[in-house]
């Protein structure tokens, strides 16, 4: 693919420094459909990023799509702060029946700030009021947002740093397999929960991603998260689990934590809860738990009724039928595994392990530069990957759930030759 420079200047000397996905992806977006994305000139790129997650039914779902525009056109309130509206009650009945019901969780439903790491704020904040103690156990390249209270809880050092200050009330421990199996689960946690001598203060609750997709696509076996729960529930810690990346059926099931059979105390949702990728997220809680004063948590944009919108379209199209689009994510799930087997297999020497579930995977390689490297050339071919990983070193797959077999088979092919073609 040959790509012309584009007129970045806008952006190279407006905004800000920080910004990161363009830098790998040097074009100017314009139009997106589905499981493609196009730039100004037209060119037409596969995209296996959606939105960092927060867009599982595809760019711009014409089913959604369609709910958004009648609601709009009808004048439907846009912002609500968290006043009842029309738009929120459907959505929470539609939440209560197709999605709560029928997995017999019991939650409650609060509406933090519209973000991921809004909804980690909450959850921490709960947690502390309703035990009274301030310490939070994460684990080993966690990843929980970008806020004070989320970094605290989350382990790359670099997001660390950009604190600029103490990142306090906040202990890790290791994550599933972080020894490679040579130690005992929760060995070293137990110890220090019963030596009086151990310093550490005792946890209000243990926050976990049941797959690490900032920290490089760690799995954690079911039989680990049963565990954790049973340690939970034994040494009077919550559970929360977040599920901001791995929700909204990215695993399989709508929640990542159902293969496993557990019900965590507190759940935090956001990315694709939406359905359309505009910003609303969740915390969901025990109704025990429910101890907060009226406005003691609050925001001015709870409240984004079009999100309800389509966050309710979405349910009443891919989950009434909830079982029919977990096995569809699950069939391509599979595919995507015997895509990376071909690749392995290709490149025995240079990857050092594939893993995932769902239509979530990583491929890391002993070199730490060739995942990013990768990427690169993938962007020259066509296919939009991420990196992950401490260190960049996954590559990271992470398509729509609406997308084809035959988009994944395309971008499998370019996987492939963009890893033969790179060094």
């Amino acid at each position: 693919m040959t790509i012309t420079q584009p007129d970045l200047s806008v952006f190279e000397t407006l905004e800000s420094e920080v910004r990161s996905y363009c830098r790998g992806w040097p074009v100017v977006f314009d139009r997106a459909q589905g499981s493609h994305m196009h730039d100004e000139d037209g060119r037409r790129y596969l995209d296996f990023f959606a939105g960092a997650g927060s867009l599982n039914y595809g760019h711009n779902n014409p089913v959604l799509k369609r709910a958004l525009i009648d609601y709009l056109l009808r004048d439907g309130v846009t912002h609500g702060l968290d006043m009842s509206t029309v738009a929120k009650r459907s959505f929470l009945r539609t939440f209560q029946d197709l999605v709560l019901r029928p997995r017999d969780l019991p939650y409650k439903v609060m509406f933090p700030g519209p973000t991921g790491t809004n909804a980690v704020e909450s959850a921490l904040k709960l947690a502390r009021k309703v035990k009274g103690r301030e310490a939070i156990v994460s684990f080993t390249n966690a990843f929980h947002g970008m806020s004070l209270g989320s970094l605290a809880v989350t382990g790359n050092a670099f997001k660390r740093a950009g604190a600029g200050i103490p990142l306090v009330h906040g202990t890790p421990m290791p994550f599933d397999n972080y020894f490679d199996g040579q130690v005992p689960d929760f060995l070293w946690f137990e110890r220090l929960l019963e030596d009086q001598g151990s310093g550490l203060n005792k946890p209000a609750a243990v926050i976990v991603e049941t797959v690490q997709g900032e920290g490089g696509i760690n799995v954690a076996r079911p039989e680990w998260l049963r565990a954790l729960a049973a340690l939970c529930e034994r040494q009077d810690m919550l559970l929360i689990v977040d599920d901001i990346q791995m929700g909204c059926g990215r695993t399989g099931a709508f929640f990542s934590f159902e293969e496993a059979g557990i019900t965590p105390d507190i759940v935090t949702v956001s990315k694709s809860i939406s359905g359309y990728g505009m910003p609303m997220s969740l915390c969901l809680f025990k109704p025990e738990l429910d101890v907060w004063e009226p406005g003691e948590h609050n925001g001015t944009f709870r409240g984004n009724n079009p999100a309800f919108v389509t966050a309710t379209a979405a349910l009443e199209t891919y989950w009434a039928d909830g079982a029919a689009m977990e096995k569809q994510t699950r069939t391509r799930g599979e595919q995507v595994e015997q895509g990376l087997v071909s690749i392995t297999e290709e490149n025995l020497a240079d990857v050092r392990e594939y893993r995932g579930r769902g239509l979530v995977w990583g491929l890391e390689f002993h070199d730490k530069g060739r995942a990013e490297r990768i990427a690169r050339r993938a962007f020259e071919l066509g296919l939009l990957i991420e990196t992950s990983g401490p260190e960049g070193e996954v590559v990271k797959l992470l398509p729509a759930l609406t997308v084809t077999p035959e988009e994944l088979d395309e971008g499998l092919r370019v996987l492939a030759r963009a890893v033969r073609e790179t060094v």
